[in-house]
């Protein structure tokens, strides 16, 4: 299932499905560089878990990372089955991504390359206010993947 994202306007389709016009993977990548500009990211498995434990609804969206060298990693699958259901049971828009290093090259500091990139999360703002955009398409997108029974699209990041 591929559904893209609007820039501006959403409309429906003869089906009554949200319709968009720009790649999910660019609202994604506008949403991590915000967030990132406002020190709303975690980034780390276990840093995520640790914000979803301690603050569960300061979080807002999640981003799972899986390269190939990680498919058979026991422990890191069953992390991602746990934080997947924490997101389910506290409302929190979820997606998936192929290319970790691609994640990790748009949340990293250029000088020091992050070491865990498995997981990122956007937390909400300190000051309750809602004005990003791309991360509403995001949410927008998670919630129509949703409803056709996908429940953790995957996302495909855009080149540099």
């Amino acid at each position: 299932l591929t559904l893209n994202i609007a820039e501006v306007k959403t409309f429906k389709n003869s089906k009554n499905m949200l319709c968009f016009a720009v790649s999910p993977g660019k609202s994604l990548k506008e949403a991590l560089l915000w967030a990132q500009s406002e020190d709303r990211l975690t980034a780390g498995v276990y840093e995520s878990a640790k914000i979803m434990t301690d603050d569960p609804d300061s979080v807002s969206f999640c981003v799972l990372a899986m390269d190939e060298e990680f498919q058979c990693d026991i422990a890191l699958q069953i992390h991602f089955t746990l934080i997947q259901s924490f997101c389910f049971d506290n409302d929190i828009s979820i997606v998936r991504v192929s290319d970790m290093q691609r994640l990790a090259e748009i949340v990293g500091d250029k000088a020091e390359p992050l070491e865990d990139a498995h997981c990122v999360l956007i937390t909400n703002p300190a000051d309750g206010s809602w004005e990003d955009p791309a991360l509403e398409k995001l949410h927008l997108f998670c919630e129509e993947s949703r409803r056709l029974n996908d429940w953790v699209p995957e996302i495909s990041l855009p080149e540099r």
